[in-house]
């Protein structure tokens, strides 16, 4: 597989960021959340703030790897009606609004219900870039793979302090795209501080890939996404930016702008890389 093929569509996006000498930033927001127009709103908010790839989470009723509160606005979501065909229509909005790979964070369970063939035909069809698949490890996806494969999306596996060096090496051969580094041993939300976990573990899967590594689960500011940089290709927030999206798509664009500036500075612009 060649470097360009591996990429894909959001590590291309990565790509670019790191060459200009920084981060990129890498923003997750649930469709449907706090309405189904609400969450287009804020999601273009998101993109205008300076996102470089965008995540859309596909609420689902067992949410067990997120937070308080993502669980939430999954939960407000459903509760105003929102099923699959919406976050796909609302991919199709996203990606048409802007130039910028566009996402699905997604529990298994959804995809294998709505067919996974099929979700990956009308996902492709909409404008999306790739899934984020948190529950499901390579082993378990070869059907998922084929059908990215055959549709040119990406596939975005996670690796975790505690995976083994044999596994990290198995995962981030079955990405495209990047791989998702989980910062944290828990679920995600925001915390004070990155966690101490996060570097060691983004150094071995650099051992192992030339994909570029994203750090997620834990950041909210902009120093903290400035501390990140310092060692990963791209940042990634989502609780954060769950919560100004219950404000306002206003808030979200403002944090955005403040996390965007954070993987801009120096010297955490080229550390690490």
């Amino acid at each position: 597989m060649s470097e360009l093929v591996a990429l894909g569509k959001a590590g291309a996006a990565v790509r670019k960021a790191n060459d200009a000498g920084r981060a990129a930033l890498v923003g997750y927001l649930p469709a449907g959340f706090p309405s189904y127009d609400g969450g287009i709103d804020a999601i273009k908010a998101l993109i205008d703030g300076g996102a470089d790839v965008i995540e859309i989470g596909l609420p689902y009723s067992d949410p067990v790897m997120d937070g308080v509160t993502i669980q939430r606005a999954s939960e407000v979501a459903l509760a105003g009606g929102l099923r699959t065909r919406d976050v796909l229509s609302t991919v199709e909005k996203v990606a048409s609004y802007a130039d910028v790979p566009v996402l699905v964070m997604t529990y298994w369970n959804p995809i294998e219900r709505y067919g996974v063939d099929r979700f990956a035909v009308d996902f492709a069809s909409a404008g999306g870039a790739g899934l984020i698949t948190p529950d499901l490890i390579p082993d378990e996806g070869v059907e998922w793979s084929a059908a990215a494969d055959k549709n040119d999306l990406d596939k975005v596996f996670l690796v975790s302090p505690s995976s083994t060096d044999e596994r990290i090496k198995l995962t981030t051969a079955a990405c495209r795209g990047f791989v998702y580094a989980t910062a944290v041993m828990g679920v995600t939300g925001a915390r004070e501080k990155p966690s101490d976990l996060a570097e060691p573990l983004v150094k071995r899967t650099k051992a192992v890939t030339g994909l570029p590594v994203g750090v997620g689960l834990g950041v909210s500011t902009a120093d903290q996404a400035a501390a990140v940089a310092a060692f990963a290709d791209a940042v990634i927030v989502g609780s954060a930016l769950v919560k100004a999206a219950a404000d306002s798509p206003a808030a979200v664009r403002e944090l955005t702008e403040g996390l965007a500036e954070g993987v801009r500075r120096e010297p955490s612009a080229t550390a690490g890389r």
